[in-house]
C-alpha cells in the first residue's frame, strides 16, 4: 500500500466524495484506511442498570482505492511514484509536482530558542484544562 499514517488524502468515491483528511489508522490485511472526520458512523449503546444509553460517533474505515494522496505543493490529488534519494533509500514522490512525500523534516528541539524561566512560569499559569 502506498499510503502511510498522517498522509493527507482526498476521498474520490462514495458518500463522502470530496472530503479530505489525515490518515489515522491503516489496516493492511483488508486494504482499508481510517481517515479523520470521514465516513462518520453512529453506534447506539443500549441502556443498562449500570449506565444510561448513549450514541457514539466514530470514523469507519474506507477502502484504500477510494482515496488519493494530496500533493504537498499544490494540494491536489496525485498518484504516488517511487525513486531512490541521495542516501540510497527508496522514497515516495508526487507524480503531479515531483515533490517528496516522505521528506518532510521534523522540527528539531535544538533549533527552538530557550525561554527565560520567568516567561515559562507566566505561560504555565495561563493554561486551562477543559474537561468534556
Amino acid at each position: 500500500m502506498k499510503l502511510k499514517l498522517n498522509d493527507k488524502v482526498l476521498v474520490i468515491s462514495g458518500k463522502d466524495k470530496g472530503k479530505s483528511g489525515k490518515i489515522i489508522k491503516i489496516d493492511h490485511k483488508h486494504n482499508r484506511v481510517t481517515v479523520e472526520k470521514v465516513n462518520i458512523r453512529t453506534k447506539h449503546i443500549r441502556k443498562t442498570q449500570q449506565g444510561p444509553g448513549d450514541r457514539i460517533q466514530y470514523e469507519a474505515p474506507v477502502h484504500a482505492s477510494n482515496v488519493m494522496i494530496l500533493d504537498p505543493k499544490e494540494n491536489k490529488p496525485t498518484r504516488v511514484g517511487y525513486k531512490m534519494n541521495d542516501k540510497g533509500k527508496k522514497e515516495r514522490f508526487a507524480k503531479l509536482s515531483g515533490a517528496s512525500l516522505d521528506g518532510t523534516p521534523k522540527p528539531s528541539k535544538k533549533a527552538a530558542p530557550k525561554a527565560d524561566k520567568k516567561d515559562a512560569k507566566a505561560t504555565k499559569s495561563k493554561k486551562k484544562v477543559i474537561k468534556a
